[in-house]
């Protein structure tokens, strides 16, 4: 595996706005503010060097990340802990770290900066790499494995409901006769397969036609949403009364998947029909975000990786009345 280091064109999304909606809970003395994906470790740079009081807990799935990220914020010392995990295992990791409750967190979803500019990693359509796509090579099956080994049916569920692809169908027979052919090992390879799989019109409009299967294949690989689902409620209750989350999502499916929670944790849980709503049933959180906050036109001009990034946030008001 190549071994780049953090470079200046690594620009954390939407830094200035995140930092913002977490900034009154993390002024608040010892607090701890957990970055649920580290990256290169842009995001818990700025968390540290902002807010001079906080502990940062910084977790990724990456190896490779977690020790260019540690170079890093090595000048922090103990100030930052970094974790081997995958998100939704933030229970645990606080539990192992005796911590019970943090003041913030905060998620940057999606594939990080150094998994796309990595070609053996195999997350970039727009160049030739083995078909890995695993944010953590130590475990878990490639996106090879499931081009050359799911049957049809679940390939097209695979594009359709992971990478929003109309023409899964069209792209999953092309994909299924050429690896009778020969199995798929390289990205070149199956983005010519799709590009000959789509009907013309399709090919001119949406950018890279290969997008939709890429990112489907990317979070079948890793069970982003699957992750994602325990990971978000799991925060949420991780947080103190006047903790913070922010959350950067970089497609629909994520976003709307923290949307539900949020919004759902914002909304009483009465049954209908009461007259007053008792203490039990009260909102949990309040939005601070009016819906998804995007990204400026500035930033998207310096940033194009910030595009498509949407970014919600919430405050926890109440604790669980039992």
């Amino acid at each position: 595996m190549s071994n780049p280091s953090p470079s200046p064109r690594h620009i954390p999304v939407m830094l200035r706005r995140c930092l913002d909606l977490l900034a009154p809970a993390l002024a608040l003395p010892g607090a701890v503010v957990v970055d649920a994906t580290l990256g290169l470790g842009g995001h818990s740079e700025a968390l540290l060097t902002t807010f001079p009081a906080c502990r940062l807990i910084a977790v990724d799935r990456d190896p490779a990340a977690l020790k260019l990220a540690g170079e890093r914020l090595a000048p922090f010392g103990e100030r930052a802990t970094l974790v081997h995990a995958v998100y939704d295992e933030l229970p645990d990791v606080l539990e192992r770290l005796r911590v019970p409750r943090v003041q913030g967190v905060l998620f940057d979803l999606g594939v990080s900066s150094m998994q796309l500019d990595e070609a053996d990693r195999g997350f970039a359509y727009s160049q030739d790499a083995p078909l890995d796509m695993r944010m953590d090579q130590s475990t878990g099956i490639s996106a090879a494995e499931v081009l050359n080994t799911y049957p049809p049916g679940e390939l097209v569920r695979i594009l359709r409901a992971y990478g929003e692809e109309k023409f899964a169908r069209k792209i999953v027979d092309a994909v299924v006769r050429e690896r009778e052919r020969e199995p798929f090992s390289g990205s070149a390879r199956l983005v010519d397969v799709i590009r000959q799989a789509l009907p013309q019109a399709a090919k001119r409009t949406g950018g890279n036609p290969a997008k939709r299967t890429f990112q489907a294949l990317r979070i079948e690989v890793n069970g982003e949403l699957s992750v994602l689902e325990r990971a978000v409620p799991a925060a949420v209750a991780a947080l103190a009364v006047g903790g913070r989350i922010a959350v950067l999502s970089y497609h629909s499916l994520e976003d709307r998947l923290v949307k539900q929670v949020l919004a759902a944790g914002a909304a009483h849980s009465a049954p209908p029909g009461l007259p007053v709503v008792p203490e039990q049933y009260q909102p949990r959180l309040k939005l601070l975000t009016r819906g998804a906050e995007l990204p400026g036109e500035d930033e998207i001009a310096e940033n194009r990786r910030a595009a498509p990034a949407r970014l919600r946030g919430a405050e926890r008001i109440r604790e669980d009345v039992r």
